[in-house]
């Protein structure tokens, strides 16, 4: 498969510098692509960054696929587009509003649909990995070694108010 980039310029840049391809503009990663998927964190710059008129571009037989989070694509743009037949097709691992319990939403009843209920990164070998590391941190704990703390100073106050002083 050839596998084309588009991504911000610091990460096209980084993509090039791996022997990847980097598509000539947004405009032609959208439409010349067979198959689009997702993959970004969601933060306030990268909300609503697929816009329907990305999507208006896309070929009538291509592949969106969006594991990432809903907010990447503008709100209500993928289902018009499925709609109107640009992209010809979805798959979707997330929506934008989850728990999804709308069994009529568009994203569940079009026929040009794949939609799973938000596990699509789940494998028996990341199942393993992160219940082996959630473990190892609560044997870590007990032994009051604490790994992976975000917030120390809490820590340090409980420690405190234990302290006979």
């Amino acid at each position: 498969m050839r596998v084309v980039v588009w991504a911000s310029e610091a990460s096209r840049e980084r993509a090039r510098g791996e022997g990847v391809e980097v598509a000539a503009s947004r405009e032609a990663f959208f439409a010349e692509s067979d198959v689009v998927t997702l993959h970004m964190r969601l933060y306030p710059a990268t909300r609503g960054i697929v816009k329907a008129a990305d999507l208006a571009r896309m070929k009538p037989d291509a592949l969106i696929v969006n594991t990432s989070r809903a907010p990447l694509i503008e709100p209500g743009a993928l289902a018009a587009a499925l709609v109107a037949g640009r992209p010809g097709y979805a798959a979707v691992d997330v929506y934008e509003e989850e728990p999804l319990r709308d069994t009529a939403h568009p994203l569940l009843t079009r026929p040009n649909v794949v939609a799973t209920p938000h596990i699509g990164y789940v494998t028996r070998e990341e199942y393993e990995l992160q219940f082996s590391d959630i473990f190892d941190q609560i044997v870590a704990y007990s032994a009051g070694t604490p790994a992976n703390v975000i917030n120390p100073e809490v820590l340090e106050k409980a420690r405190k108010r234990r302290s006979p002083g």
